[in-house]
């Protein structure tokens, strides 16, 4: 008997030994990531570390992944979990109602019909054109639609859904917003976008994927026009918080409707509390009660808890189950970048013309 009880905690002390260790792993991986990132072949072409960190880390999960003991698997999972809302959360003290109000209605008008429209057209083309699953299309519309690769984080987290689909949802945010960076300043040299300054920066910012892209394209244009372009994103990244309250209401009532059995499970509502802790960080931001060097330090920490997060679904994604949607999913996205081009720059002369 008395084996038994002593051989209990020896096991949740070895559990716990291989999850910091996992832990770790995921950490040291990560900061190569960043380092990899930081080459100058990489920088250049606005490819994030969080980027970075998914490909890396699918390509040591699919071809390297026997070399890691299987008790450092809880300390991978941690990291793509937990430590992923957490991230996500402090993603908020990027965001100031200061910088929104500075862009005023026309930047709002923009982020919000770019988002909601590319949400539902995202969906709709992915589930009813392409044959994807719900979680799939969906992953796929946020990360056109919000912010890249953390919008995808953010939704994965929401949903639940496995790995490889959220690999595939960043692959072409990838893919699209890279080509962004070069197409859209081509554009506008080019004689082919119209566009002034104010316009350039709505269009820009509220069409290409990932913060570090909108950037990236916008510097080929003005200084007026990036700054623009950058608070319309983070404009975009705030509606990340009423989109996934939605969501997760939407995804408590559907398991609800497929568990009648379950009455508790009816009026469950899966509110993803990390968006509610987004949404206080932002407050946090905007009342300038945290020190400038202490949210640079924080946004560091933040930017490299997102990519040890990012590794890690890496390192669960598997090629095998990509290839089964893989090119329906690009197909998704391809759809979601025409509207964003086509439809983006509608919306943006619209409003523009509306409040300019």
């Amino acid at each position: 008997m008395s084996t038994v009880q002593s051989s209990a905690p020896a096991a949740s002390h070895s559990a716990t030994r291989g999850q910091l260790n996992g832990i770790l792993f995921v950490g040291l991986f990560a900061a190569a990531v960043t380092r990899l990132s930081a080459l100058p072949a990489i920088a250049g072409l606005g490819i994030s570390p969080l980027i970075v960190g998914i490909l890396a880390g699918a390509i040591y999960g699919n071809a390297l992944k026997d070399g890691m003991p299987q008790s450092w698997a809880a300390g991978v999972n941690f990291s793509a979990r937990k430590l992923l809302r957490i991230a996500v959360a402090f993603f908020g003290l990027r965001v100031s109602l200061q910088e929104i109000a500075h862009v005023g209605l026309a930047g709002i008008t923009v982020s919000v019909l770019v988002v909601v429209s590319t949400l539902a057209i995202g969906t709709w083309a992915g589930m009813k054109l392409m044959k994807l699953d719900r979680d799939t299309a969906l992953l796929t519309a946020a990360g056109s639609a919000i912010c890249g690769a953390a919008a995808v984080l953010a939704f994965e987290s929401t949903l639940q859904s496995k790995p490889h689909k959220s690999a595939m949802a960043v692959g072409s945010v990838v893919l699209f917003g890279t080509l962004s960076m070069f197409l859209y300043p081509l554009a506008m040299h080019a004689g082919w976008l119209h566009l002034d300054t104010l316009g350039a920066g709505l269009f820009f910012g509220g069409t290409i994927h990932e913060v570090a892209q909108v950037v990236g394209a916008a510097s080929n244009v003005s200084p007026e026009a990036t700054h623009i372009a950058t608070i319309v994103k983070m404009t975009r990244v705030m509606l990340l918080v009423p989109v996934l309250l939605f969501v997760g209401f939407w995804v408590s009532r559907s398991r609800g409707a497929k568990d009648e059995a379950s009455q508790a499970g009816k009026g469950k509502l899966a509110v993803p509390w990390f968006a509610l802790g987004f949404l206080a960080l932002v407050v946090v931001n905007s009342l300038h009660i945290l020190p400038d060097t202490a949210i640079s330090t924080l946004n560091t920490l933040d930017t490299f808890a997102l990519t040890m997060a990012m590794t890690a679904l890496g390192m669960e994604t598997r090629i095998a189950q990509i290839r089964e949607a893989g090119p329906r999913a690009i197909a998704t996205g391809a759809i979601l970048y025409a509207w964003l081009i086509g439809g983006g720059l509608a919306i943006t002369i619209g409003v523009e013309r509306l409040f300019g």
